[in-house]
C-alpha cells in the first residue's frame, strides 16, 4: 500500500510539474530579476511539493506553489538585499507559443507599450496584475499568494488597471 501511495504521488508531482513549471518560472523569472535564481526557486519548490499531500493541497495546487515560490524569492531577495527586473531578451526566451513574424512583430510593439507601463507601476500592483492576467488566477488565491485580503487585491488591480488605461491612452496617470 505505501508503494501504491508513493508511486501516486511522483504520479502527481509529474503532473503539476508538467502543468505549472513554466508559467511559475515565468513569475519566479519576474519576482528574482535572474532566469538562473528563478530556476532555482522553480525547483526549490517542486522539491517542497514532493514532500506535500496531494489530498491537502487538493485543487488549491496551483496558489500554495505560487505562495511558496513567492516566499522562497523574499528569503532569497531579503538574504542578497537586492532585486532586478528581468530583460526583455529573457522574457522572450520563456514564452511558449511562436506566433507567425507579424504577429510577433505586432505583439511585441504591444506588450513593449504594455510593459513599459507595467512596470511604472508600484510593485504589489505589478505583481497582482500580473497573476491575474498572466497566470489566471482569481482574486482569492491572489490574495492566498500575496497576502493581500481579496479586497486589497481588487482594489490593486483597479487602481494599477485604470493606471495603465490612462498611460496608454495617452493621458496623464492623475487626470
Amino acid at each position: 500500500m505505501r508503494g501504491t501511495k508513493a508511486a501516486l504521488n511522483g504520479e502527481w508531482v509529474r503532473r503539476v510539474l508538467k502543468e505549472h513549471e513554466a508559467p511559475l518560472l515565468r513569475y519566479a523569472a519576474r519576482l528574482s530579476g535572474n532566469l538562473e535564481s528563478a530556476r532555482d526557486l522553480v525547483q526549490d519548490t517542486f522539491l517542497r511539493l514532493c514532500s506535500e499531500d496531494p489530498e491537502q493541497l487538493g485543487e488549491r495546487v496551483a496558489p500554495w506553489l505560487y505562495r511558496v515560490c513567492r516566499s522562497r524569492a523574499v528569503d532569497a531577495f531579503r538574504k542578497e538585499h537586492r532585486m532586478k527586473p528581468l530583460e526583455d531578451a529573457a522574457l522572450e526566451m520563456l514564452e511558449s507559443a511562436a506566433p507567425t513574424p507579424i504577429e510577433a512583430l505586432d505583439r511585441r510593439e504591444t506588450e513593449s507599450l504594455v510593459l513599459k507601463a507595467l512596470s511604472a507601476l508600484p510593485k504589489n500592483q505589478q505583481e497582482v496584475i500580473r497573476l491575474k492576467f498572466q497566470e489566471g488566477f482569481s482574486y482569492r488565491e491572489i490574495s492566498e499568494v500575496t497576502g493581500h485580503s481579496v479586497s486589497n487585491v481588487g482594489f490593486l488591480i483597479h487602481a494599477g488597471m485604470k493606471t495603465l488605461r490612462q498611460r496608454l491612452a495617452g493621458s496623464p496617470a492623475g487626470v
